[in-house]
């Protein structure tokens, strides 16, 4: 079951972020986080106050989560977009996560797809998102769901291990 985030969860999401990083730093971190830094309870809470988070949930856990809002990186204005139009009328996926427990379930393919899903009844034009150039599990996600492949940017984080980020768009109506 996919549903909004809430303040009941925020608890449950911070300690999903830290497990999740502690995870990444034992096998491979593909997305390059930090524990401490990305992503972090904070996250939850301003994606919850800004009524953008969705959870997945597995039985009484949250299994996976996924930020939608209207607010691109600065660094999307370099890009050459197939689609012009304002963010209104566009879906930005972010800090899409699968908790360990329940990785290589489909999870992070469920919520791409209600990703795609919840832009369309909204009446969005597309949908665009960044990825680390070294998180190929993610490239390979969005390329299978549909995503076009945009530019490469930096984000200008001040971490030298994400500097490159991917840009992806769907188009879902012109």
């Amino acid at each position: 079951m996919i549903r909004k985030g809430n303040t009941s969860d925020i608890d449950e999401l911070g300690d999903f972020y830290d497990t999740l990083n502690d995870y990444l730093v034992k096998t491979t971190n593909y997305p390059g986080w930090i524990k401490g830094v990305y992503p972090v309870r904070q996250t939850a809470e301003d994606a919850i106050k800004e009524d953008s988070l969705y959870v997945l949930t597995k039985g009484n856990s949250i299994a996976g989560s996924v930020i939608l809002n209207h607010t691109p990186e600065k660094a999307y204005c370099q890009a050459e977009w197939s689609i012009k139009t304002g963010y209104d009328e566009i879906m930005v996926v972010r800090t899409l996560v699968v908790h360990p427990d329940f990785m290589r379930q489909g999870i992070a393919t469920e919520l791409m797809r209600f990703a795609k899903e919840k832009s369309i009844q909204a009446g969005m034009k597309a949908i665009r998102l960044d990825v680390s150039i070294e998180n190929l599990p993610a490239i390979k996600l969005y390329e299978c769901s549909g995503y076009k492949y945009i530019g490469t940017v930096d984000l200008g984080l001040p971490y030298e291990h994400l500097k490159w980020f991917n840009l992806y768009e769907m188009i879902l109506s012109t």
